[in-house]
């Protein structure tokens, strides 16, 4: 699902565009949590084409993300980062967005779309 498509699915708003060539992203499947553990823990293939979605808005975050390889974050429940942390994002290059849906929300309305779990 393009980067694009996925941030019209879920009438998401950009915080940040720093990379825009990754807006026509194929990516192949999403994973959402608050706890970066359990991003740094499951997601292990493909990191480049997932989606991470979550509540937690910081530089943890950001810097899970760095880990990952991960280049487009969706943060729900019209959460938004310091600009402190945008900062540190825009140096990173990451694409960031966020919702007004919950994150049970969000999640459904990708798969819906046909975007997958890091799991199938």
């Amino acid at each position: 699902m393009l980067a694009k498509d996925i941030v019209e699915a879920i009438n998401a708003t950009p915080l940040a565009i720093w990379n825009e060539h990754l807006l026509n992203k194929d990516y192949s499947s999403a994973f959402a949590s608050d706890l970066m553990s359990d991003a740094l823990a499951l997601i292990q293939n493909s990191p480049d084409s997932v989606v991470l979605i979550t509540g937690l808005c910081n530089a943890q975050v950001l810097r899970t993300a760095e880990m990952l390889d991960i280049e487009m974050i969706i943060f729900v429940r019209n959460k938004f980062l310091s600009e402190e942390d945008l900062e540190i994002a825009k140096e990173m290059g990451f694409n960031l967005f966020s919702t007004p849906h919950t994150m049970f929300k969000t999640c459904g309305l990708l798969y819906e779309k046909g975007l997958k779990s890091i799991y199938e």
